[in-house]
């Protein structure tokens, strides 16, 4: 899948586009769909950077193209939650 990081929504400087894309690819990266509609879906990916970098991010997709919407480090909280489920 493509990723379409034209006019992004937020700073690409704190979290590079290189880095996001890699927790994408992280082979235990978690893709959650909320409990909530907003008309459009949104999903969230908890994933790592090559580098280790826990990094949550919110995008929607056509099914070619994803669209991060949101992205920052992972909380303490969602670190936790994504250790948990990678031990299940």
């Amino acid at each position: 899948m493509e990723f379409d990081w034209l006019e992004a929504p937020f700073d690409l400087k704190a979290l590079t586009p290189r880095a996001i894309e890699e927790s994408f690819e992280d082979p235990f990266s978690l893709r959650l769909l909320p409990d909530f509609d907003h008309g459009e879906a949104r999903y969230f990916n908890l994933g790592r950077s090559s580098e280790g970098r826990g990094i949550f991010s919110v995008f929607w997709t056509d099914g070619k193209t994803m669209r991060v919407i949101a992205a920052r480090p992972m909380t303490k909280d969602e670190e936790n939650f994504f250790e948990r489920k990678n031990a299940e």
